[in-house]
Formats: C-alpha cells, structure tokens, sequence
C-alpha cells in the first residue's frame, strides 16, 4: 500500500516525527509499503518546499503560507491536503488531531460526507489534547484552545480508524464510541541501538569517570519543581561526591528555578545543566548517567503519555526510579527491569535512588533487565507488523471509527 502520514509540524527541533512517525513509517516500507511523511513546517521554515529523505522515508514539507498564524492556517492546510492527494494513497494517517493537520483531515472528512472519493482517514493521537490535556499547558488563547478541543472530539470519532499511544488514551478514545475494532493500541517502541561514549561527556562537563551520575531527561512540566528539589537535594545530603546531570529544555524557566533551589541548598556545584541537546548526541549523554530519576505527577495528560524519553534511557540501559503514572507502568516492570514509586511519596522515590547509587551490581542488573524488557514487549518491528494488520482489517471492515461519526 501507499501510505500518508501527516505530521503535526516539521521535523525539527520537535521529537515526535522523529521518535514516532518516522521509525513507523521506516518499518512500514521495510514490509514493502510505501510511505511518504507530508510535514507543515513551522518550526523549521527553512525547509518549506523542500523534500528530504529520513531514514529512507520520504519527507515532503510543504510550502509555509503566509507569516501570520491565523492567516496561515488556511494555506497550509489546503497545501498539506493538496500535496497528500497528489501522492493517490491508498489512505492517510494523520498524527495529532489538532493544528493545520487536523484542518486538512476535517477537509478531508468534508469531501467524503459530498461523496466525493477520498482516501481513508486514520488518526494517530499521543497526547490528550482538550479539556484537562495538553491545552492546560500551552499558551493557547480561548479560542484555540477551544478549536483544538473541538478538532480532537469531532475528527476521532470521524477516523476510519485510530491509534493511540498510550493506555490512558485507549480508554478516552473508548469512551468516545469508538468501535473496538476500529481502535489500536500503538505505544512508543524502540530500535536497536548502538552503546553511547558516556566517558566522553563526563569529560566535557567536568564530571570525573567515577563521580555517582544521578540523570534527569526532561522537559520539567510533567511533575512538581518543589518535589524536584528536594529530591536533588535530599540525594546530595546521602550520596557523597553526587553529579546530577540535567538533560533537556522547560518552558517557563524551571532551570533558573532549580539552580535557585540549588545555591539555597548547597548542590550547586553538584548540579550540572546540559539543556537541549541535538538527538544524535543523546545516547552519549544518557550513557554518562548510572541511574536515572523519571518524577511524573498523577495528572490526565501524563496518564495519557507515552514517554517516549523514558524508552529511550532503558535502552541506554540506565536504571530508572520513576513514579507510577500511566505509561511508565506498562515500560518498566516494577521490582525487575526498573523501580516504581508512589508520585506522593517524595521519601520513597529519594531512598530507592539512593538505595542505586550505592549499589553498581544493581545498577547492571536494573540496566540490562530494563532494555530486556523492553526490546522484548515494545519494538517497532513488532508495532509496524500490528499496524499493518490493523489497516488492512479496518479497511475490509468499511465503517467509521464511530457508527455515527459521518452524521
């Protein structure tokens, strides 16, 4: 079959095309499909018009409208649309029910209710969107976030099909009528993966080859700063000669916030701040860490999550302390291939990594058994193999997601 996947927006800076749609789309051709990743590129203008080949995918980022948002947003969406429609797949997948590709599905959708034939519409959702989601935690304006509330709750249910990433979501997608057959549960998976040079980055921060390397790959908005605090600090009042390694980029200036907290509590000179780092340089700095700490508050939009950077430290074989929330119960089997932790109990989380880092026979047993765990249950051989049967069965079944949706 020939594939669409419309993506949310380019390809960089942001992860989910390359952590998601790509290894997807790569292990979809692998089985003798073709795919072609069609990206509004906002966050990369420098790419718009321009085709470009990931990982052997074909990437088409469309050419960007007018600068203006709102006046963009009707180019774009008639282009991403235009562009998918010239390909003649045999369907269309897009990934996020909201923005500029969710306007060119409801085009989309528009077009099959006039009986105008089209290809069929599967949807893709990651994260919960609307009421209680990822709304609450951008800076949206009323109107978008009603919009995009609005997108999430009138296209879902419209899909051919729908997949989603996370249990979380399998159950509110559920609840929205969806037949269970027309409904997919795809998490996050993962490739193999070559052993990153850990000893290389300690070297360039200043972090000597035997300091106990406690990490944090985030980006901050998924649990309690104040919780994140007293973590470092209670760990660095144990564990003598600690380094936490900070990965990763928040929005609303959480690292100036940690930095404060740690001049007041003395692990300043303990604390060091990588930030955003490019994706192929991360194996290396996930490799410099012996544990690593994953804090995730009992929230809707980390219940509908699929950490995709969770998976990415297992498979650096890092053992992880990290709170039971969602997803990260399915990742790591508590007590075997990682630790699991109550989100409220701040103590418990402190004296499991503690209990880690005091323990390198421990740290390769958790290490190895995570990566195990994970290569075993979620691969993206596997989650393409699925995929693909669930487009074929959906496809021979004719029918909307919803019973109603086309009405």
């Amino acid at each position: 079959m020939k594939i669409i996947f419309w993506a949310p927006f380019g390809i960089r800076p942001k992860g989910t095309v390359i952590a998601r749609m790509v290894p997807l789309a790569a292990e979809l051709q692998a089985s003798g499909h073709e795919v072609v990743i069609v990206a509004p590129p906002y966050t990369n203008p420098e790419d718009s018009g321009k085709t470009e080949v990931v990982r052997g995918v074909r990437l088409a980022n469309v050419d960007l409208g007018p600068k203006h948002k709102a006046l963009a947003v009707p180019f774009l969406a008639w282009r991403m649309l235009r562009v998918a429609l010239k390909e003649k797949p045999d369907l269309i997948h897009l990934f996020k029910p909201k923005g500029y590709g969710g306007i060119a599905a409801m085009l989309l959708i528009a077009l099959q209710t006039l009986g105008i034939r089209t290809p069929p519409l599967f949807l893709d959702t990651d994260d919960w969107e609307g009421e209680g989601g990822m709304n609450e935690l951008h800076d949206y304006g009323t109107v978008e976030k009603r919009f995009y509330r609005f997108q999430e709750q009138w296209i879902t249910p419209r899909a051919l099909g729908v997949t989603v990433a996370s249990r979380g979501l399998e159950h509110l997608v559920g609840q929205m009528e969806v037949q269970r057959d027309h409904l997919l549960y795809l998490p996050n998976c993962v490739a193999a993966a070559t052993a990153g040079d850990g000893q290389a980055v300690r070297a360039g921060l200043g972090i000597a080859p035997d300091a106990p390397v406690l990490l944090l790959y985030t980006r901050f908005f998924e649990f309690s700063q104040e919780k994140l605090h007293f973590i470092f600090a209670e760990i660095h009042r144990q564990v003598t000669g600690v380094r936490f390694l900070v990965v990763g980029k928040g929005r609303r200036g959480e690292e100036d916030l940690l930095l404060q907290s740690a001049r007041e509590s003395g692990f300043d000179a303990a604390l060091v701040m990588a930030g955003w780092i490019a994706p192929e340089a991360i194996p290396d700095y996930l490799a410099a860490a012996n544990v690593a700490v994953y804090p995730f508050a009992d929230t809707l939009v980390n219940r509908c999550k699929c950490p995709a950077k969770l998976t990415e430290i297992l498979l650096a074989q890092v053992p992880v302390v990290a709170d039971r929330v969602g997803q990260i119960s399915e990742y790591i089997d508590d007590g075997r291939s990682g630790i699991l932790c109550d989100p409220d109990d701040w103590h418990q989380m402190v004296d499991r990594v503690v209990e880690l880092l005091k323990a390198p026979a421990l740290q390769q047993r958790f290490g190895g058994a995570g990566r195990a765990h994970l290569q075993e249950n979620f691969n993206w051989g596997a989650a393409a193999g699925s995929l693909h049967r669930f487009y074929l069965s959906t496809l021979q079944g004719g029918a909307p997601a919803h019973p109603q949706g086309r009405g």
